[in-house]
């Protein structure tokens, strides 16, 4: 599937960022039908998915399914030999990490009540504080019950977090700027010296279900993405910042 030059560059650029379509045609430099025939098919396989843009309904955004790839390419290298085994690259936070040296990120969605409070707790939480995560909102709203409890069924404690506008953060310089939400992407403003900046098309959890069960269990599924972005998303920056 990904031997096909198109289709890997698809993958690459999807891996680090959803794309729509036309942003995916600008940066491989091909055609809109041959683009939308290769994510056909790398959806067939798996490999990617997508959903409807929050901002405009017309847009979709598609993303790779890292996970999925990962366990592609795993059955791949024990199918080639039976010594070959592939794994997930999950550097170590260092021992010892000064103020200066860790690398930054900054969350973004609307109210900042939810979805970059969550991932913001779970990047400090899962490496020790040794990527400074901060978060912040177009439109703060106080921080979702909701997610308090599911960050807490999760050991980890975001009772205390306040919401925090984005103007907060205007001469801050940060190594990744990820906006979580379309309706943010399209106001986010430049931030100084930013190193990368990438969008996680999520859906607002506080907008879905229409009972209690159901509104929880949509932050749930949110949860439940944000950890495996989170994780592939902290390998990458400690292993740039381990190479500087």
């Amino acid at each position: 599937m990904i031997a096909d030059p198109q289709r890997w560059n698809l993958l690459e650029q999807l891996g680090r960022s959803d794309r729509t379509v036309g942003e995916l045609v600008d940066l491989i430099d091909k055609p809109q039908n041959l683009v939308s025939y290769h994510l056909g098919e790398l959806r067939t396989a798996g490999l990617v998915s997508c959903r409807r843009s929050a901002a405009d309904r017309r847009d979709t955004y598609y993303r790779a399914n890292l996970l999925a790839c990962c366990d592609s390419l795993a059955t791949v290298g024990s199918a080639l030999h039976g010594g070959v085994k592939l794994h997930r690259n999950r550097p170590e936070p260092p021992d010892r990490v000064t103020k200066s040296s860790r690398p930054r990120v900054l969350f973004l969605c609307t109210g900042n009540s939810s979805r970059s409070q969550m991932a913001e707790a779970m990047i400090r939480s899962s490496t020790n504080g040794a990527i400074d995560a901060r978060s912040a909102g177009s439109h703060p709203r106080p921080v979702h019950q909701n997610a308090v409890r599911v960050m807490a069924e999760r050991g980890i404690d975001i009772s205390s977090h306040e919401s925090k506008h984005l103007r907060r953060f205007a001469r801050v310089r940060f190594d990744r700027v990820i906006t979580l939400c379309d309706k943010v992407r399209e106001i986010c403003p430049e931030f100084p010296g930013v190193g990368s900046t990438a969008h996680w098309s999520m859906a607002d959890p506080a907008s879905e279900g229409s009972t209690d069960d159901e509104r929880y269990a949509a932050f749930v599924r949110v949860a439940d993405e944000l950890e495996w972005r989170i994780e592939f998303v902290t390998s990458e920056l400690l292993a740039e910042q381990g190479g500087k």
